[in-house]
C-alpha cells in the first residue's frame, strides 16, 4: 500500500545521532524558506527521456519552476505547496521513478557516468547498478538504512570511487570486483576509529576542513591500531548482492550498537564494519570473498595520496566525449551552479531524444547525453551553450557551485548564488567552439560559496572555500589533507548578480545539495540584511581572489 507523504520536522538538524535521519525525499518533503523541498532518488543517475519529461512537468505544475541536480545525482525540486505531496507522488509513480515507497530514501546509488560510453572504463557497470537498485527495493530490512547511506558503482575509471561512500563497487580484470567499505572523507579514519575534532563550523556528515596542527596529530592517533577499512575482491556476478549484503551488516551493527549511525564510520569501535564481518556476512550468503592487500585498496582513486591530485580530475569534464568507433559522441554539460530552469531541461530531454532516449545525471551536477551522432552531438553543444549551461571545460562556471543561500535558507548571510553569478560575470567569457582535450585546464580546484559555517553540499578533497560572513566573504583553500586552511583575501559581499547578464539570470534560484537547507531561528534572517550593490571593481576584486584560490600549485 503506498505510504502517505509527510513532511519533516522544520528544526535544525541535529549534529549528533540522536535523532531520526530527516533527509528528505520524494515522499518526505523538507521544509525550507521558499517551500516544501523534494528529493527524488535516481539510482546511478539514470533516466529516460519520459521519466526527465515528467520531472519537469512535475515541477512545472508544483515547485518553482526549475529543477536542483545534487552531489549525488538525484534531483531536487523546490518551492513547493504543503498540500502536493500526493500529486507528486503519483506522478513519479506513473512515471516509474518511485518503485517502493517503503525504499525510496535509500536509492542513493553514484555510478560513472561515461560507464560503456567512452570505452575508457574496465566494464558497463549500469547493469551492476540497476540490480543493487532491485535488490535494495526487493529487501524489506534495506529500508532501514539512513537517507545518507551511499553506494558508488565504479567502472575502474576511478571517478565515483573516489566519493566517499559507505559501499564502493570498482569494476577490475578478468570478471572480478573490489568491495570497499567506506572510511572517513574527513580523516580517512577505519570504521570504528574515534573521530577527531572537527574545526568550528564544520558540518558533522559532510567533509570539513582538515584538521591542522595537534588535530591532525590527534587524528591520525585515532587510527592506530583500528583494523584498516574492508576491502575484498568478489566475482562480478556476485558484486551487485555482495554491496547490498555488507549494507545489511552495518544496518544490522548499527542497531545492535544504539548509536543510530548514518554513515558506516560512524559505529562505535566495537560494532565497527572490519573485514572479518563483512567476510563472515557473505560467506553465508554463498559469496566468496578474497581479502585485497591495503596497496590495492585504493585502486580507483586517481592520485590517491598525493595532495596535488586536483579533485575536478576526476570529474567528466563538459564538453563531448567520442564513442568508439567515432561515429557517434556523448554529450556531458554541467547547470549553472547546479540549477536548471526548465527551458533548459526540455532542451537536455529533446537532445536525449535525438539520442538513444536517455540521461544520466552526475555527482558533479552535470548532465550525460548518451548515443548522438557526431554532427547531432556538436548541434546540441551549441544550442545548450547557448542556453546557458556550462559544456566546456575551460569555462570560469566549471567546477564552480553554491548552497541555497538566501532566500531560501534562513541560516545564510547572503545571496550567495546572485553573488557567486555577480563575481563569474566579471570572468572570462565560456567559449565558444568545444575546447580540445589537450588545452583544458585541468589543474583547477572546484569552488563552493557558501551562506554560513555549515557549507551545506561543499565538494570533497580539496576545494575553495567562499564563505560568508557579517563583513564579507572569506576565501581560503580546504581539504582532506592535514594542512592548515589558507587564507587567501577577503572581500566585500556583493549584492546581487552584474545586471543583464545570461549566466546570473539562468542561475538565480537555490542549487541543489545533498544536505538540505535547515531553516533556524528567524533572528538569522534579520540579522543578514542583504548589502548594498557594490560596483564592479569590486565583484572583479572578488572574481580574481578566487580565480587565484583555484590554481593548483
Amino acid at each position: 500500500m503506498p505510504l502517505t507523504p509527510t513532511t519533516a520536522p522544520t528544526g535544525e538538524e541535529p549534529r549528533s545521532r540522536t535523532g531520526d535521519d530527516a533527509c528528505p525525499g520524494a515522499l518526505r518533503l523538507h521544509r525550507a524558506d521558499d517551500g516544501f523541498l523534494a528529493r527524488v532518488r535516481l539510482p546511478g543517475g539514470l533516466l529516460t527521456a519520459d521519466q526527465a519529461e515528467e520531472l519537469a512537468l512535475a515541477a512545472e505544475a508544483l515547485g518553482d519552476g526549475a529543477l536542483d541536480l545534487t552531489s549525488r545525482g538525484n534531483v531536487q525540486m523546490r518551492g513547493l505547496g504543503s498540500g502536493c505531496g500526493a500529486d507528486l507522488a503519483e506522478r513519479l509513480r506513473s512515471a516509474g521513478l518511485l518503485p517502493s515507497d517503503t525504499h525510496e530514501r535509500v536509492r542513493n546509488v553514484a555510478l560513472s557516468p561515461l560507464s560503456g560510453l567512452d570505452g575508457a572504463g574496465r566494464a558497463d557497470v549500469t547493469a551492476w547498478v540497476r540490480e543493487l537498485d532491485g535488490l535494495l527495493c526487493g529487501t524489506p530490512a534495506a529500508a532501514g538504512l539512513s537517507g545518507r547511506f551511499l553506494f558508488a558503482v565504479d567502472d575502474g575509471r576511478g571517478d565515483v570511487a573516489a566519493l566517499g561512500a559507505d559501499v564502493t563497487l570498482i569494476a577490475e580484470p578478468d570478471g572480478r570486483a573490489l568491495l570497499r567499505v567506506g572510511t572517513d572523507p574527513a580523516a580517512g579514519r577505519a570504521p570504528g576509529a574515534p573521530a577527531p575534532q572537527r574545526p568550528t563550523g564544520a558540518r558533522a556528515d559532510t567533509s570539513p576542513a582538515a584538521p591542522s596542527g595537534e588535530e591532525a596529530a590527534g587524528s591520525t592517533a585515532a587510527c592506530e591500531g583500528a583494523e584498516p577499512a574492508p576491502a575484498l575482491r568478489v566475482p562480478a556476478d556476485a558484486a551487485p548482492r555482495a554491496a547490498l549484503l555488507t549494507a545489511l551488516a552495518f544496518a544490522a551493527a548499527s542497531r545492535d550498537s544504539g548509536a543510530k549511525a548514518w554513515r558506516v564510520w560512524e559505529l562505535p569501535e566495537r560494532h565497527a564494519l572490519t573485514e572479518s564481518r563483512v567476510r563472515a556476512a557473505l560467506a553465508r550468503a554463498g559469496i566468496d570473498a578474497e581479502a585485497v592487500p591495503a596497496t590495492d585498496a585504493t585502486a580507483g582513486r586517481p592520485g590517491a595520496g598525493t595532495p596535488e591530485a586536483a579533485p575536478l580530475d576526476a570529474s567528466p569534464a563538459p564538453g563531448l566525449v567520442p564513442a568508439p568507433g567515432g561515429e557517434r559522441a556523448a554529450l556531458i554539460v554541467a547547470a549553472p551552479l547546479g540549477r536548471l530552469s526548465l527551458a533548459q531541461w526540455r532542451l537536455l530531454v529533446a537532445a536525449a531524444r535525438a539520442g538513444r532516449g536517455e540521461m544520466r545525471v552526475t555527482p558533479w551536477r552535470g548532465v550525460v547525453v548518451p548515443g548522438l551522432a557526431t554532427a547531432d552531438a556538436r548541434h546540441w553543444w551549441g544550442v545548450l551553450a547557448e542556453a546557458g549551461l556550462v559544456t566546456d571545460a575551460a569555462s570560469a562556471w566549471h567546477g564552480v557551485g553554491a548552497c541555497t543561500g538566501r532566500p531560501g535558507c534562513a541560516k545564510s548571510l547572503a545571496d550567495v548564488r546572485a553573488d557567486a553569478a555577480g563575481a563569474l560575470a566579471a570572468t572570462t567569457p565560456s567559449p565558444t567552439e568545444p575546447t580540445p582535450p589537450d588545452q583544458r585546464p585541468t589543474r583547477r580546484l572546484p569552488v563552493y560559496w557558501s551562506g554560513c559555517e555549515r557549507r551545506c553540499g561543499h565538494p570533497r578533497g580539496r576545494w575553495v572555500d567562499v564563505l560568508a560572513g557579517p563583513d564579507g566573504y572569506r576565501i581560503s583553500v580546504e581539504g582532506t589533507e592535514r594542512a592548515a586552511a589558507r587564507q587567501v583575501s577577503p572581500a566585500p559581499r556583493l549584492g546581487g548578480p552584474m545586471p543583464g547578464t545570461a549566466q546570473a539570470e539562468h542561475a538565480e534560484r537555490p542549487d541543489a545539495r545533498d544536505h538540505p537547507d535547515a531553516p533556524g531561528p528567524t533572528e538569522a534572517s534579520d540579522a543578514a540584511e542583504a548589502a548594498a550593490p557594490v560596483g564592479p571593481l569590486a565583484c572583479a576584486e572578488l572574481a580574481t581572489a578566487v580565480a587565484a584560490a583555484r590554481r593548483v600549485p
